[in-house]
């Protein structure tokens, strides 16, 4: 055998190495449902392309928090970031590392009416305080002339987890909402003035297709895959926008802090849709904790690298924004921080 052969002989069999040993690392997330068919799609590309196992829980962002934070998974996933409470909770750094920007959309389900609604801050606002009761009400009818809306009961759906995509919604009405920001507030897990509650992005899109005379909040994927009507919404510059890639990038078009952590909704954005959103995966900067071993601390910061830059061409494919460039120099920053035992994992 010449040498060009054994040489060949040998890279196959380090190269065989080097998979078989990442195949048998896995990693465990949980949280967000808002980004979960995005995580799904992402993982499932990263394991054909590494053979690492990346298994995703959507549970919501609180429950991503919480599990993280207990230490029971590799990383968490929220479309809420931590607050200093929770950052303080969780016993030590965490840095947050945006994925995608996606929109919040108002998806209502009305008998005979298929023509997308127009709403406004306070139209919504009246809507989920319980204060507009019927779909035929005159501030709903004079924003949308020349649709027949029904004298139909307006039935309210809401999330019944914690949950990131509450969080983006009531921080919206809580700055559009003078009477909502005193009596709600902005919450991942709200006392709601009235409706009913569905579990996770999928349970509000199925009570919604389900119930007639219903609205709700759900990502816009969710509402594209369900084929549900959802509503322009004013914005700060007075224009109905339509949710989409191009209008929640043009509201996520901001100066980002170093620790990513920044709200983009009621954005001042002339044709940006007003409740648009980042969204994170979470995990611990010190990867030493808990008897985890350096192999799967690597596996996270991997991951995570990947996500921010190979994977990026998978999130418009499924009607996410991907990240703009200043978001990825950002996370770079952050994910050059993460440590085992006090040194970079990443080089």
């Amino acid at each position: 055998m010449n040498f060009s052969k054994i040489l060949s002989v040998l890279l196959i069999f380090v190269t065989s190495i080097f998979l078989n040993a990442q195949s048998r690392v896995e990693l465990t997330g949980s949280g967000a449902t808002f980004p979960e068919p995005l995580y799904k799609k992402m993982f499932d590309e990263y394991n054909k392309k590494t053979g690492v196992k990346v298994n995703y829980q959507g549970i919501g962002s609180g429950g991503g928090i919480k599990q993280l934070t207990q230490k029971v998974t590799d990383f968490g996933a929220t479309d809420a970031f931590m607050n200093e409470k929770e950052l303080s909770a969780a016993g030590a750094d965490i840095i947050h590392i945006p994925t995608c920007i996606g929109a919040v959309v108002v998806t209502y389900n009305i008998p005979g009416v298929k023509k997308s609604l127009k709403m406004t801050p306070d139209v919504i606002s009246d809507i989920f305080m319980g204060k507009i009761k019927k779909w035929n009400d005159r501030k709903i009818r004079s924003i949308n002339s020349g649709v027949q809306l029904p004298n139909l009961a307006i039935s309210v759906v809401h999330r019944s987890d914690s949950s990131g995509t509450t969080f983006v919604f009531t921080d919206y009405l809580s700055k559009v909402s003078k009477e909502w920001n005193e009596k709600v507030g902005t919450n991942k897990s709200p006392n709601w003035p009235t409706g009913i509650g569905g579990k996770g992005n999928p349970g509000v899109a199925d009570l919604v297709n389900k119930v007639p005379g219903s609205i709700g909040y759900v990502e816009l994927i969710y509402a594209l895959q369900n084929k549900m009507s959802y509503a322009d919404v004013k914005n700060k510059s007075g224009k109905y926008i339509t949710p989409s890639l191009k209008t929640a990038s043009i509201a996520a078009n901001i100066s980002m802090p170093d620790d990513t952590r920044v709200s983009i909704t009621d954005t001042g954005a002339k044709e940006g849709y007003p409740i648009s959103t980042f969204t994170w995966l979470i995990c611990y900067k010190e990867q030493n904790y808990n008897n985890r071993n350096m192999e799967s601390a690597e596996a996270v910061a991997n991951m995570l690298w990947w996500v921010i830059h190979e994977g990026q061409s998978i999130p418009e494919k499924l009607d996410y924004a991907s990240l703009p460039e200043a978001a990825v120099k950002k996370s770079e920053n952050l994910l050059k921080q993460v440590v085992f035992n006090g040194k970079p994992i990443l080089k």
